[in-house]
């Protein structure tokens, strides 16, 4: 039976909890069979570090259970991630985007490097939209508990994923389900890695 170690190619089922301060527990992603968590171990870049290191050695159908503090995980909360746009690059046609840019919202957008990041909106002015771009799980710790589904030899088309910039496939893109939280994919999204 093959080991996870580096270069394998490695998909996860797993639960997701948020633990409070108290240690209550809310669970606040579920994988799928058709939804799981897939990345290259040891290459994919923004791996969640303690949970990398839980399931280095584990094979199919093994289990795993692991809490991450929040700094380990998907990093502290960062008021600096609060940022105010201009309206008009919310607009479509000439017109303000109401139907998907309101309160509350998780928005995609670009950053100048081209990455995709998820933004909350928290207020839309005259003029400005205030967005905070914290990850959804910032400043929490967190449990993933799960099973390996897969283990096997990363294919060349699957390393190359993860050395040219990209998430490596770990479920998809950075913001609909990837492993690379550390440019928020957003948990609500699927994201199970962190910084």
């Amino acid at each position: 039976m093959e080991k996870i170690k580096e270069g394998q190619y490695v998909a996860l089922g797993y639960e997701l909890y948020e633990v409070a301060a108290d240690g209550t527990q809310t669970i606040v992603h579920t994988t799928d069979e058709k939804n799981h968590e897939q990345f290259v171990f040891g290459l994919t870049p923004g791996m969640i570090q303690p949970l990398e290191k839980a399931v280095e050695g584990l094979g199919e159908g093994d289990k795993f259970d692991v809490t991450v503090k929040a700094a380990d995980a998907f990093g502290n909360y960062d008021p600096e991630q609060i940022v105010a746009l201009p309206k008009d690059l919310f607009e479509v046609d000439g017109k303000f985007d109401s139907g998907r840019v309101r309160i509350g919202a998780a928005v995609p957008m670009m950053t100048a490097d081209g990455f995709q990041v998820m933004g909350k909106v928290l207020e839309i002015g005259p003029d400005e939209v205030k967005m905070d771009f914290n990850h959804p799980l910032a400043g929490k710790d967190v449990r993933f508990s799960g099973t390996i589904l897969t283990v096997r030899p990363a294919s060349a088309q699957e390393i190359a994923a993860v050395n040219g910039g990209g998430c490596g496939g770990c479920g998809g893109g950075c913001g609909d389900g990837g492993c690379c939280g550390g440019d928020n994919g957003g948990c609500d999204n699927g994201s199970c890695c962190g910084n």
